[in-house]
Protein backbone atom coordinates (compact mmCIF):
# COMPACT_ATOMS: atom_id res chain seq x y z
CA UNK A 1 0.00 0.00 0.00
CA UNK A 2 1.52 3.36 -0.95
CA UNK A 3 0.15 5.97 1.43
CA UNK A 4 0.63 9.72 0.34
CA UNK A 5 1.95 10.77 4.08
CA UNK A 6 5.80 11.30 4.52
CA UNK A 7 7.52 8.91 6.87
CA UNK A 8 5.32 6.27 6.61
CA UNK A 9 7.50 2.68 5.88
CA UNK A 10 7.00 1.38 2.11
CA UNK A 11 5.36 -1.69 2.55
CA UNK A 12 2.43 -3.32 4.40
CA UNK A 13 1.52 -1.36 7.11
CA UNK A 14 0.36 -2.45 10.22
CA UNK A 15 -1.10 -0.04 13.12
CA UNK A 16 -0.08 -0.51 16.79
CA UNK A 17 -3.10 0.94 19.04
CA UNK A 18 -3.82 0.16 22.78
CA UNK A 19 -7.91 -0.81 22.10
CA UNK A 20 -9.56 -1.65 24.95
CA UNK A 21 -10.34 -5.09 26.65
CA UNK A 22 -14.44 -4.44 26.79
CA UNK A 23 -14.57 -4.71 23.37
CA UNK A 24 -12.54 -8.32 22.99
CA UNK A 25 -14.73 -11.33 22.75
CA UNK A 26 -15.45 -12.96 25.98
CA UNK A 27 -13.45 -16.07 25.80
CA UNK A 28 -10.57 -13.43 25.24
CA UNK A 29 -11.35 -11.43 27.48
CA UNK A 30 -11.41 -14.19 30.31
CA UNK A 31 -7.76 -15.00 29.55
CA UNK A 32 -6.48 -11.46 30.36
CA UNK A 33 -4.74 -9.95 33.61
CA UNK A 34 -7.53 -7.87 35.25
CA UNK A 35 -6.92 -4.11 33.87
CA UNK A 36 -3.93 -4.41 31.60
CA UNK A 37 -3.66 -2.21 28.83
CA UNK A 38 -4.36 -4.60 25.55
CA UNK A 39 -2.55 -3.43 22.19
CA UNK A 40 -3.70 -4.69 19.24
CA UNK A 41 -1.90 -5.07 15.77
CA UNK A 42 -4.37 -3.85 12.93
CA UNK A 43 -4.22 -3.69 9.01
CA UNK A 44 -4.73 -0.23 6.98
CA UNK A 45 -8.45 -1.88 6.59
CA UNK A 46 -9.18 -1.74 10.02
CA UNK A 47 -8.73 -5.50 11.07
CA UNK A 48 -7.53 -6.97 14.30
CA UNK A 49 -4.61 -9.33 13.01
CA UNK A 50 -3.30 -9.66 16.73
CA UNK A 51 -3.43 -8.85 20.37
CA UNK A 52 -0.41 -8.14 23.15
CA UNK A 53 -0.35 -7.48 26.84
CA UNK A 54 2.78 -5.49 25.55
CA UNK A 55 3.38 -2.69 23.57
CA UNK A 56 6.68 -3.63 22.25
CA UNK A 57 5.74 -7.29 21.62
CA UNK A 58 2.79 -5.49 19.21
CA UNK A 59 5.37 -4.00 17.26
CA UNK A 60 7.48 -6.90 17.38
CA UNK A 61 4.78 -9.48 15.77
CA UNK A 62 3.98 -7.19 13.40
CA UNK A 63 7.55 -7.04 12.17
CA UNK A 64 7.52 -11.12 12.52
CA UNK A 65 4.99 -10.88 9.78
CA UNK A 66 6.27 -8.83 7.71
CA UNK A 67 4.53 -5.18 8.41
CA UNK A 68 5.81 -2.09 8.98
CA UNK A 69 4.54 -1.08 12.19
CA UNK A 70 3.36 2.73 12.90
CA UNK A 71 1.72 3.88 16.16
CA UNK A 72 -2.15 4.97 15.65
CA UNK A 73 -3.52 7.04 18.04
Amino acid sequence: METPYSGLPLGKIAYIREIEAQDLPDDIRAQLPEESPVWGVHSPEGECLAIALDRRVAFMLARENDFAPVSAH
